[in-house]
């Protein structure tokens, strides 16, 4: 009886052992908690412009920006503020303004990008940047926000929104090192660092906006635009 119990047990581990092995070759055995991936997506960078440009027309212009705001987001109005605290309790204006992506840049990890389009108002129309950022649940929300031209110039929506992404197979040299002189200027970068943006503006309220994207041998300027002072969407 012995004998028996003995070999009964040996047949056990060794069944045991044989599917902790298989189990193994499978794949990981740590449950997936649905990690986001470090991948660009252009489309759904547009896809929260265009939902942002919807709520302000559903819910109120300001209210849209409070909603899709990432914590510390900034506007420049035209000095730069915190949203937060700007957006407090400021009422809703008679006509929401209505605006339309026209480009996308990506890094390549996607925790970042950055959009520019058109914006019309009843009295003025212009074109605008935002800096995008992806959060940890894989939701976007703008963590900058400025009007570019306010003249009427650039308004005009594509026939199809440009997207571009980051070179992703060699990685990324030095990051531009630019500063604005007589200008409140702030710098930026996707945690993988192939986006790389400045934002600045001056006393008199002009506003600067760089951004750079890494094309596998330096970083490119994709947006290089600085304005004087004038209407913000």
């Amino acid at each position: 009886m012995r004998f028996r119990l003995k070999a009964m047990k040996r047949i056990l581990i060794a069944a045991a052992l044989t599917l902790t092995l298989a189990a193994c070759a499978s794949g990981p055995s740590r449950p997936n908690f649905g990690r986001i991936e470090p991948v660009a997506n252009p489309s759904a960078v547009i896809a929260a412009e265009l939902a942002f440009a919807r709520l302000a027309q559903d819910k109120g212009q300001w209210t849209a920006f409070r909603e899709t705001a990432a914590a510390g987001a900034e506007m420049f109005v035209p000095q730069r503020v915190k949203a937060a605290d700007w957006l407090k309790g400021r009422a809703e204006p008679a006509v929401a303004v209505k605006w339309q992506p026209h480009a996308v840049w990506s890094s390549c990890d996607g925790s970042f990008a950055v959009t520019r389009g058109g914006w019309q108002s009843p009295n003025a129309s212009g074109t605008f940047a935002t800096i995008w950022q992806r959060q940890g649940r894989g939701d976007l929300k703008w963590v900058a926000d400025m009007s570019l031209t306010s003249d009427g110039s650039g308004t005009a929506a594509p026939e199809m929104i440009a997207a571009r992404t980051a070179e992703c197979q060699v990685r990324p040299g030095p990051a531009p090192q630019l500063v604005v002189t007589d200008t409140d200027w702030r710098t930026g970068a996707s945690r993988d660092g192939t986006l790389v943006w400045g934002t600045g503006v001056t006393t008199l309220g002009g506003r600067t906006i760089k951004v750079w994207l890494w094309n596998g041998t330096s970083f490119e300027a994709v947006l290089d635009q600085t304005v004087p002072a004038g209407p913000t969407r």
